[in-house]
């Protein structure tokens, strides 16, 4: 063993020392930087998120985001109903999103909702509230139930 760590670190060495002794003096004529005739832009701004109709999940997951963090803004403590009212808002197809419910089944607020809309055969979920840690969105393949949540769901029929 201690004749394998000593090889291996001979070897490192001589190969370290070897790694700057390559080629000879460059030809000044092939390295000269050559000047731009154009500009170039120091960064590019960021696209704004928009909908992708007809795009998967992960695709319209951005605008996803920024619709939810926009009704966040706008009301902290929001509901389901906000949530889905600004998806549907923002383009989205109020049939393809599922809820749950705001109150447990004895009447205190929800620790947490979920809400998801289905594009295809991938879901966008979006959850809020503390269990939470706030908001958090993924996406995610159909359910074989052909939902995007997982138990009870409430109807979205205002």
């Amino acid at each position: 063993m201690r004749h394998l760590l000593a090889s291996t670190a001979g070897v490192l060495l001589i190969a370290g020392s070897l790694a700057g002794c390559v080629g000879g003096t460059p030809d000044p004529a092939t390295t000269a930087p050559t000047p731009s005739s154009t500009p170039s832009a120091t960064s590019t701004p960021s696209a704004v998120p928009e909908l992708v109709p007809g795009g998967t999940a992960q695709q319209n997951l951005p605008f996803f985001d920024k619709v939810n963090r926009a009704t966040l803004a706008a009301n902290p403590a929001a509901k389901g109903r906000d949530f889905i009212d600004a998806l549907v808002a923002a383009g989205f197809d109020k049939s393809a999103m599922q809820l749950t419910v705001d109150t447990t089944t004895i009447g205190l607020a929800a620790n947490s909702i979920q809400f998801s809309v289905k594009l295809g055969d991938t879901c966008l979920i979006g959850q809020n509230g503390a269990d939470a840690g706030g908001y958090n969105s993924l996406t995610t393949p159909v359910l074989g139930t052909g939902g995007c949540l997982v138990g009870q769901t409430r109807a979205i029929d205002w």
